[in-house]
C-alpha cells in the first residue's frame, strides 16, 4: 500500500500538486512505501536529510525533552507529527522535475522529424528517493534511410556478385516503399593481405583467383567503393566495375570492414538525421580480435578511421576488432546491422547478432537472388522493435524502465523494449531515476537504439536543509544562552562556546581537547548516548524513559541478556549491561538455580578441583573436559613433566636433589618392590642414565599427583676398560701389519714389472759372434818328458 500522507498534507499541497499533475510524472515520484528512518549519528538537519529518503527534520524550538539529543528531531514525517511537531515546522525536501525542452512529436520548429519527447529534463532529487516520468516515442513515416551494402568479394561469392550487379533497381524500389529519402552506398572486403590469410606471392597478390578467371582484382582487406547516393545509376555503375578477388582461409575480414564503415562517417557519407543500415553479405565466418597474432599483428584495433584512397591502409598493421569494440561503435554511431548470410553460417551470425544491438540475420540463397526480399524483411523486423536505453550514467544513479506498449514488452534496469511497433504507433516508457548520493550538475542521455533523438537528463540533489525562520534572525538568541543563533531549530554556537545550548565556555582550552575527554578509548563521543558539555558527558534518556549513566554514558539498565524473553530471566536486576542475580540463581541471564549436584564426583569434589560449577555444569580449566574435568587430551604427559621429581623422591638424585620437598610438594610418593596390579606404567631415563619405572595417579586439583615408584632401576653395566684397551691395541697392531703387507706387495709388484721389462728388452737384442781383440786367453806350455825332438 502506498503511503502519501507524508507528502500530501495541507502544509505542502501547493508544492506537491504541480509536480503530480505534470504529464510526464510517474507513480514513483512522491508517494512511496512507508519506511523507517535511520537516525544513527545525526547531529544536524543536513545529516538527517542525507541519512534516508524518508527522514524529515523538526525545527521547532524546545522539541527535545531533558536528556534527549537532537537526533530525535530526525524521523519520518508521521512520527514527528505524532510527537507534537507542527506540519509547517517539518523539513523534508521533495523531488522536483522540470521539463526544460518538450517539443511535440513529428515536427519541431526547424522542420526536422521529432520521434521522442521530451528532449531535456532537469531533476532535483532527494538522495534515495526515486522519481518517475514518461517518455513517448512515435516512429515517423518517411524517415530518411541510409543503406550501406557491404559485400564479401572472396572467390566463393563469384555467382552472388553477378546478381548484385543487377539489384540496383529492385533495391531502390524496396527502399521507396519505406521512404522517399533513401540512399545507397557500396563497399567490399576480403581479408588481410598477409599470410596465413592471403597468398603473399607477388603474382598471387595481383591475381588471387584461378588462372582461368580473367576478371579478378588484386587482393585487398576493405575497399570503400561508393559513398551513399540517392542515384541508382551511380550504384549500378560502380558495382558493375567490381570483380571477384580471393584469399586462403575460410573466415573473412568482415569485422574490419564493418568497423571502418561505422567510424569513417565522412567517407561513407552518413546523414546525421537518417536511419543507418549496414547490410553485410557473406558465405563465410569472420576473424576477430586475437586472430591477427597468426600473422604477427599484435597492435590492437584502435577503432579509428584509416581510409586513404578508399582503402583501409592499416589492415596489415592492426588486429581485427573485437565483437565488443564493434558493437560499441555501431551503437555509438546509431547503425543497425542486417547480416545476409548463407545457411552454412547462419548459426554463427545469429550468435554474433545476440551481442550486437539492433541487428538481424537473414538467410541468403546460394546466388543471393533473394537479398532484396531479405533486406526488406529484416528492416521491418528492426524498425518494429523499439529499444530505449541510456548512456553516460553517473555513479550512484539507478535507472529502471517500464515499457507501456500494446504488444510484447521487456523490462529491466538497462533498457525497455516494445515489440511489434508500426509506423505511426506511439509507445510510452515509464522511467524511474534514483540518485543514491549527493551530486551536482550530473547528466546522462536516454535514446532509442538506432535513432538520433535523445533525452538529456540533468541531476542535482538536495542534501542541505533550507530552513524557514519565523520573523527576523536573532543573534545572539536567548535559547542559546545568548552565545549563538538558531539554525533549523538547534543552536549554532559562537566561537569560544559549545554545548546543546551554547552554555559552556571553553576559554583557553581547545574544543577538540574537551571533546576528547568525553571519548572512551578514542571512541564515539559519550558512546553516542549523550552530549559532551564542558568536557563531561550529559547522558540522554533511553527509549524506556530511564537514563544512561557512567563517565561516558556507557551504562544502561535496559540491555542485559534475556532468558525466556525476560531480562535476567526475571530472577535478577540489570546493572550496566550485566545481570546481578537474586540469591539462589546464577548465570549470565540468571537462568540457573544455584546447585553443584551434577558437578560432584565420586570423591565428593566439585569438578575434580579443575573447574567451577556454573548452572550445575562444570566449566573446566586448562583443557580439561566435561562432564567432570577428569581428562585433558591436550595436556602434556605428566610422565615427562614429573620425571625430575620422581628421581629426587625415589632415588635422592637429579636436578631437584637439594630442594626436593619444595619443588615436588604436590606429589606424594611411595617406593614399592613391585606394582600390585597391571596398569599403565611410566618409564623414563634419569640423570644417571638409568631407567625408572613408576605410576602416577592424578588427585583432586590441577597439579596434584600420587606416585608409586619401583625400587629397582634398570641401569646399564659399566664398560670393560681392559677389553676396550686390549681390543684397541690389537686393532692398531693388525692395521699396522696390514699396512706393511700392503707396502711389501706394492714393492714386489713394482720389481716384478721392472724385471719383465728387462727380459723383454733382452729378447729383442742381437749379439755379434767375434773375438774381442782386447781380450786373449792365457796359454801354458809344458814339455813332454817322453818326447824328445831330434835334428
Amino acid at each position: 500500500m502506498l503511503h502519501c500522507s507524508a507528502h500530501m498534507t495541507d502544509g505542502n499541497m501547493d508544492r506537491c500538486m504541480p509536480l503530480l499533475i505534470l504529464l510526464l510524472m510517474g507513480r514513483h515520484g512522491l508517494c512511496q512505501k512507508a519506511e523507517v528512518c535511520s537516525k544513527s549519528l545525526i547531529n544536524s538537519c543536513d545529516d538527517c536529510i542525507k541519512s534516508g529518503p524518508y527522514c524529515a527534520w523538526c525545527q521547532t524550538l524546545n522539541f527535545t525533552k531533558a536528556g534527549e539529543q537532537d537526533a530525535v528531531r530526525c524521523d519520518t514525517r508521521a512520527e514527528l507529527i505524532s510527537k507534537g511537531c507542527k506540519e509547517n515546522e517539518i523539513i523534508s525536501p521533495p523531488n522536483k522535475l522540470n521539463l526544460a525542452k518538450d517539443d511535440p512529436l513529428s515536427a519541431s520548429q526547424n522542420g526536422q522529424v521529432v520521434q521522442m519527447r521530451p528532449q531535456k529534463i532537469d531533476l532535483d532529487l532527494r538522495p534515495g528517493l526515486p522519481v518517475s516520468f514518461n517518455v513517448s516515442f512515435k516512429a515517423a513515416e518517411g524517415h530518411p534511410v541510409d543503406l550501406y551494402y557491404l559485400m564479401d568479394l572472396s572467390y566463393s561469392m563469384k555467382d552472388d556478385l553477378e546478381n548484385v550487379k543487377l539489384l540496383g533497381t529492385d533495391l531502390f524500389a524496396a527502399l521507396r516503399k519505406i521512404t522517399n529519402h533513401a540512399r545507397i552506398g557500396f563497399g567490399a572486403f576480403v581479408d588481410k593481405t598477409v599470410l596465413p590469410y592471403t597468398n603473399t606471392n607477388k603474382e598471387k597478390l595481383l591475381k588471387p583467383c584461378d588462372e582461368n578467371d580473367q576478371q579478378c582484382q588484386a587482393a585487398f582487406g576493405y575497399r570503400h567503393v561508393l559513398s551513399l547516393t540517392p542515384n541508382k545509376k551511380d550504384f549500378e555503375a560502380e558495382v558493375k566495375k567490381q570483380f571477384i578477388s580471393g584469399n586462403l582461409d575460410s573466415p573473412e575480414g568482415s569485422l574490419d570492414a564493418m568497423m571502418q564503415a561505422a567510424v569513417c562517417e565522412d567517407k561513407i557519407g552518413w546523414n546525421s538525421n537518417s536511419t543507418r543500415l549496414i547490410v553485410l553479405t557473406t558465405d563465410a565466418g569472420f576473424h576477430m580480435a586475437g586472430d591477427g597474432k597468426l600473422a604477427g599483428i599484435l597492435e590492437p584495433n584502435d577503432e579509428q578511421c584509416h581510409m586513404e584512397n578508399n582503402l583501409y591502409v592499416k589492415s596489415t598493421e592492426m588486429d581485427y576488432p573485437s565483437v565488443g569494440q564493434l558493437a560499441m561503435q555501431l551503437e555509438k554511431n546509431r547503425i543497425q546491422t542486417i547480416f545476409a548470410v548463407t545457411q552454412n553460417v547462419e548459426s554463427v551470425y545469429k550468435e554474433l547478432s545476440k551481442m550486437i544491438p539492433k541487428s538481424e540475420v537473414g538467410v541468403l540463397s546460394s546466388d543471393s537472388k533473394n537479398v532484396v526480399e531479405l533486406i526488406e524483411r529484416a528492416y521491418y523486423a528492426l524498425s518494429s522493435k523499439v529499444t530505449i536505453t541510456h548512456d553516460s550514467l553517473p555513479e550512484n544513479v539507478r535507472v529502471v524502465y517500464r515499457p507501456i506498449c500494446s504488444h510484447g514488452e521487456q523490462q529491466n534496469e538497462k533498457q525497455g523494449v516494445c515489440d511489434q511497433v508500426h509506423v505511426g504507433d506511439e509507445v510510452v516508457f515509464e522511467i524511474t531515476v534514483t540518485a543514491d548520493s549527493c551530486m551536482e550538475n550530473k547528466f546522462f542521455t536516454i535514446s532509442p537504439r538506432g535513432i538520433k533523438d535523445t533525452l538529456t537528463v540533468t541531476i542535482n540533489t538536495t542534501c542541505k536543509c533550507q530552513c524557514d525562520t519565523a520573523g527576523p534572525i536573532v543573534d545572539p538568541h536567548p535559547h542559546c544562552s545568548n552565545n549563538g543563533s538558531i539554525s533549523c531549530g538547534i543552536c549554532r554556537c559562537n566561537k569560544g562556546h559549545v554545548g546543546q545550548f551554547c552554555n559552556c565556555t571553553i576559554g583557553d582550552k581547545d574544543e577538540h581537547t574537551l571533546r576528547a575527554s568525553c571519548q572512551k578509548d578514542n571512541g564515539t563521543e559519550c558512546e553516542g548516548r549523550g552530549d559532551c558539555v564542558c568536557g563531561r558527558c550529559e547522558c540522554h534518556n533511553t527509549d524506556s524513559g530511564s537514563q544512561y549513566y557512567g563517565p561516558y554514558c556507557e551504562c544502561d539498565d535496559d540491555h542485559c541478556e534475556k532468558f525466556q524473553n525476560q531480562q535476567c530471566g526475571g530472577k535478577g536486576k540489570c546493572k550496566c549491561g550485566k545481570c546481578e542475580c537474586n540469591p539462589g540463581f546464577e548465570g549470565s541471564a540468571c537462568q540457573c538455580k544455584t546447585s553443584d549436584e551434577a558437578c560432584r564426583t565420586v570423591n565428593n569434589s566439585v569438578c575434580n578441583g579443575r573447574g567451577s560449577c556454573k548452572c550445575n555444569q562444570c566449566e573446566c580449566r586448562g583443557g580439561y573436559q566435561r562432564p567432570h574435568c577428569l581428562e585433558c587430551p591436550g595436556c602434556t604427559d605428566p610422565c615427562q613433566t614429573k620425571v625430575n621429581c620422581i628421581e629426587c623422591l625415589g632415588f635422592e638424585s637429579g636436578p631437584f636433589k637439594k630442594n626436593c620437598s619444595a619443588a615436588c610438594k604436590t606429589i606424594s610418593s611411595k617406593i614399592v618392590e613391585k606394582f600390585p596390579f597391571k596398569s599403565k606404567d611410566c618409564k623414563q631415563k634419569d640423570s644417571e642414565g638409568c631407567w625408572m619405572t613408576f605410576r602416577l595417579v592424578q588427585l583432586v586439583g590441577e597439579d596434584n599427583y600420587k606416585a608409586e615408584i619401583l625400587k629397582q632401576r634398570e641401569c646399564p653395566e659399566p664398560p670393560n676398560v681392559i677389553a676396550i684397551i686390549g681390543g684397541s691395541v690389537a686393532a692398531v697392531a693388525l692395521i699396522g701389519i696390514l699396512l706393511l703387507m700392503l707396502i711389501k706387495l706394492l714393492l714386489y709388484m713394482k720389481d716384478l714389472k721392472e724385471f719383465r721389462k728387462f727380459e723383454n728388452e733382452k729378447k729383442k737384442s742381437k749379439w755379434a759372434e767375434a773375438d774381442n781383440p782386447l781380450f786373449q786367453t792365457a796359454t801354458t806350455t809344458v814339455a813332454n818328458p817322453t818326447f824328445t825332438g831330434g835334428d
